[in-house]
């Protein structure tokens, strides 16, 4: 049924003060809708990427493609690897998708029938040991594409719903993995639910927190609460400024650069959210811990990627 509604003179001028506050709402075009519809798919369908990864991983593609010389074919992957022969044009199909994602190369990026190398990042995940300067990442991928955190992940919109005693702190809340699984993967509880996985999420820790630096203080794993009081025994141990005192502190600062990398550092900071008490920070964050621990400034000295190396002084 269509309804009709007449405006008269008595209630034209209320209708046109209704009309002109009300916002403007400009409906999409189609180019735009057929844009959003395939960032609808993207989004909706990245976690395949995160699983090709860890495909990857557990076949182990990047250690073959390194102990072939840094280039290996596809057939000879099949071969190396001790798969079907069926399997071909399936793994094809992965390594299409892996090489878009930058987790390999190819020479023929487009045909994908040339030989496959190792990109920087795939020599991460080569498990003989140390490559470059850096140990195998491979226990991180293991845990961040674990069933635990994929559970964690899809619990966390009860999570949200959830109405916590209110007396709770933020760092008292539990988070959603501990809300899923009874445990936290970091405080030893985890070894009384599944021992192997306690053993991977220490690993993964392990791997984390030894990219190439010997000796840090690695703080997003903690609450602001227990980092101002980690900060405020560093600053008690320390001589001031003037006599060459500092504390060196090495991690993650949100919005330290553009694109992909910061992506990557919003990425871990809901990854600490879904399993741990703690969070990435950005630069008025960490500005914040240090007044709170007492210190009288600090400086960034440098930027690594999603890191920043701060001192921070008396």
């Amino acid at each position: 049924m269509l309804t009709i509604k007449v405006i008269t003179g008595s209630n034209l001028d209320s209708y046109s003060a209704m009309a002109a506050e009300a916002p403007v709402v400009l409906a999409p075009t189609d180019d735009e809708l057929l844009q959003a519809q395939a960032d609808l798919w993207r989004h909706g369908l990245c976690y395949l990427t995160s699983m090709g990864l860890q495909c990857a991983v557990k076949l182990g593609i990047a250690t073959a493609i390194h102990r072939a010389g840094g280039a290996s074919s596809l057939p000879d992957l099949i071969t190396t690897l001790s798969l079907p022969a069926s399997k071909l044009p399936f793994l094809r199909r992965l390594m299409r998708l892996l090489v878009y994602s930058g987790i390999f190369a190819a020479d023929d990026a487009a045909a994908m029938t040339g030989t496959y190398r190792l990109t920087p990042l795939s020599c991460l995940l080569v498990d003989d040991g140390v490559v470059g300067s850096h140990p195998s990442q491979v226990p991180l991928v293991h845990s961040m594409t674990s069933r635990l955190c994929l559970e964690a992940a899809m619990g966390l919109a009860e999570w949200f719903k959830k109405d916590h005693l209110p007396s709770l702190s933020a760092a008292a809340l539990p988070s959603p993995f501990e809300e899923v699984h009874g445990v936290s993967p970091f405080d030893g509880s985890m070894a009384n639910l599944d021992p192997e996985a306690d053993i991977m999420f220490n690993e993964a820790l392990a791997a984390h927190d030894n990219s190439g630096f010997s000796t840090v203080l690695v703080l997003h794993h903690w609450s602001d609460e227990d980092c101002v009081k980690i900060l405020a025994q560093c600053k008690k141990a320390i001589p001031t400024r003037e006599a060459g005192g500092k504390v060196i502190i090495i991690d993650i600062v949100i919005g330290s650069a553009p694109g992909h990398v910061l992506e990557a550092e919003l990425l871990m900071d809901v990854g600490m959210m879904l399993v741990t008490k703690g969070r990435q920070r950005d630069e008025n964050d960490w500005r914040d811990l240090f007044k709170k621990a007492g210190f009288s400034d600090y400086k960034i000295v440098k930027k690594l990627g999603a890191r920043g190396v701060f001192e921070v002084y008396r």
